[in-house]
Parts: structure tokens; C-alpha cells; sequence
């Protein structure tokens, strides 16, 4: 059978997280941390059934802060950015999900250790009732985003990493998405974020698809943004680019960002690191003056869905937003064709 993975936008049967799980990851602020992924729950839990992944031991904590509207179940984990460790669930011609469950090794080996992460995929596929694929590749979810319809895109500055797979090439890397993501187009964009030192550059902190043929990207329209310039180039590239269908991009500038300091650190708060669930879109935002026009550019992009903004100062310190701990479970549509 012939699997595709489907755009964010497509329903979901609910959607997966993990509890926080690394007091040395975050420090002083570890505390917040666990009160900030509670608050993502609870708001994505408005919109469809959300699961918490703790770690055996901490799963009362994390009911209490969740709440009753979250599901909470234990399982062994090292990490809680599920984007990532989690498995990509795809769909088949007729409706029916399958798990891809790629290879993790904690961003380049940045974080020991990761062996139980690297295990998780294939309990959450089983525990959901999905057959397995799976891929000796290294890949995280927040390194790539689809529309749906065939066409993927990355960033060279994760995927060609040499912390990932050194012994591929850029031609067996995208054969591999390919072949695992039933994708017929790769676009490879210059560029993540100059500072993005956690992930080596994801897509998920520069461009999401919003429809088929329409990207929201990240274009700060400050000249002393790291990015500034980087993100131009993207651009440039996604101008310059047709998709799966032949279609030429209609581009979206996000040009806001957001900066907070915390545990004495100045901190970025990626707007663009939003996750869209089943008639809502929650965005990480930063308790600063810039958040009310940044959710209305996301508003004006995903018109049919409420936007909703959660405090994530802490979150983008550990290094992601919204999106990165956020993994959604397509719903099965049996019976379909393709």
C-alpha cells in the first residue's frame, strides 16, 4: 500500500505530547516549563482529545496540571519534545493510518541520553493499533513541513548536518522522504535560524504551510535580526520554486518577532512555531507588545480557525514552541479512495 503523509490541516483524532521530563534542560525555570506545556494542552484540548506522555512515576504531576480534559498515560521517555521523538503518521489510498518511525538521536547526539526516545515512536504506534514503518534515517518532525498534495520542505542547514546521517547523500536523504512520506517534490531551503543551535535549523522556526500553495514564512523586518538577511534568501528560493502541482507559491510574510528574557537569558519566541489543530490554531506567544499583530498575520493566513495565543517564554528557552511539542494522530477515514 501507498502512504502519504497529510497536511497538519487534515482532521486529527487527537493530538500527542510529553510531559516535561529534564531538570538539568531547564533549570531555574523547570517549574514554568511544566506550567506552560499544561497551558498548550489545555488549549489544544478545546479543540480535539489531547494525550501526555509522562514518564512512569510522573503522570499524577502532570494530570493535575493538565487537568480532566487531557489524557494522561505513562510511558518511558528521556525528552518531551514529541515533533521530534514521536512518530509521522501517514495515510493509505483507503483511509487507514500507519506510524513512520525514523530514527532519533537527540539533534545530533546533543542531549544523553536518547535511546528511550528513540524507542517511543514504535510504543505510541502500537499502543494506537498501526502498522510500523520503519527507516533507518534520522529525521525529526520539525525538520520538515508538507501540504498534503506531494511537496515537502526542509532546510539543508538540518538535513545535511553532519550529526544526522553523515553517510547519506542529499539525493538518498530525499529519496528516503520519498519513499517513507509519499512525497514527489523536495524543496530544500538554504536556511533555518542563525541561532537555532538546538535543532541545527529546523523548518518549523522558518516556513509552514497554511493550504496547498500558500506558506507562511518568517521574514523579520527588523535589519538587525540574525535572520534578516538568511531569511530573504529563503524567501528568494520559495519564489523561485514551483510545488508538487506545478503551482507557484502565494507567500505570507510573518515579519514580527519577539524576544523575553528568561533565567537571565534573552529568548526568542517563534510565532511561526504554531500548531494547527481541528478548527483552532495555537501559537506560542511571548507576553510582549508584537504578539497582537503576529496573530493576526496567522489569522489572516488560516481564516477558518480560531487562533489562540499561550505564553511560551519558557518553551522557546528549552529551545522550540508550540509546534516542536505537538505531534497530531490523523484521523482514519476508512473507505476512502485515492
Amino acid at each position: 500500500m501507498t502512504y502519504h503523509m497529510p497536511a497538519e490541516w487534515t482532521e486529527h483524532e487527537r493530538t500527542l505530547m510529553a510531559w516535561p521530563t529534564r531538570p538539568e534542560l531547564w533549570g531555574e525555570v523547570f517549574a514554568e516549563a511544566q506550567r506552560e506545556y499544561a497551558a498548550v494542552a489545555r488549549a489544544i484540548a478545546e479543540f480535539e482529545p489531547v494525550t501526555m506522555v509522562a514518564r512512569p512515576g510522573q503522570g499524577a504531576e502532570a494530570r493535575e496540571q493538565c487537568g480532566d480534559g487531557v489524557e494522561v498515560v505513562e510511558l518511558p521517555i528521556d525528552d518531551s519534545w514529541f515533533r521530534d521523538s514521536g512518530p509521522i503518521f501517514v495515510l493509505g489510498p483507503d483511509g487507514s493510518r500507519a506510524g513512520v518511525d525514523f530514527r532519533f538521536n537527540s539533534w545530533g547526539e546533543k542531549h544523553h541520553p536518547w535511546d528511550t526516545d528513540d524507542k517511543i515512536a514504535a510504543l505510541l504506534i502500537e499502543r494506537l493499533g498501526a502498522p510500523r514503518i520503519g527507516s533507518t534515517m534520522i529525521l525529526e518532525g520539525g525538520s520538515i513541513t508538507v501540504d498534503g498534495e506531494g511537496t515537502l520542505i526542509t532546510t539543508e542547514q538540518c538535513l545535511l548536518h553532519p550529526n544526522r546521517n553523515p553517510a547519506l547523500s542529499k539525493a538518498q536523504i530525499e529519496a528516503e522522504l520519498i519513499a517513507k512520506l509519499g512525497v514527489s517534490k523536495v524543496i530544500w531551503l538554504p536556511y533555518g535560524g542563525l541561532e537555532d543551535r538546538e535543532t541545527d535549523g529546523h523548518v518549523d522556526g522558518v516556513c509552514a504551510f497554511v493550504a496547498p500553495g500558500r506558506v507562511l514564512i518568517s521574514l523579520p523586518d527588523d535589519p538587525t535580526h540574525p535572520d534578516y538577511h538568511r531569511m530573504q534568501e529563503n524567501r528568494a528560493a520559495l519564489e523561485s520554486a514551483t510545488d508538487a502541482q506545478g503551482r507557484k507559491f502565494e507567500l505570507i510574510d510573518l515579519p514580527q518577532t519577539a524576544f523575553a528574557e528568561v533565567d537571565g537569558h534573552l529568548t526568542e519566541v517563534g510565532y511561526l512555531n504554531f500548531y494547527i489543530a481541528n478548527g483552532g490554531v495555537v501559537v506560542p506567544i511571548a507576553d510582549v507588545p508584537s504578539d497582537a499583530a503576529a496573530l493576526a498575520v496567522i489569522a489572516a493566513a488560516l481564516p477558518d480557525r480560531k487562533v489562540v495565543g499561550v505564553r511560551a517564554r519558557v518553551i522557546g528557552y528549552g529551545g522550540g514552541g508550540v509546534h516542536c511539542i505537538t505531534q497530531q494522530v490523523p484521523a482514519e477515514t476508512l473507505g476512502a479512495t485515492a
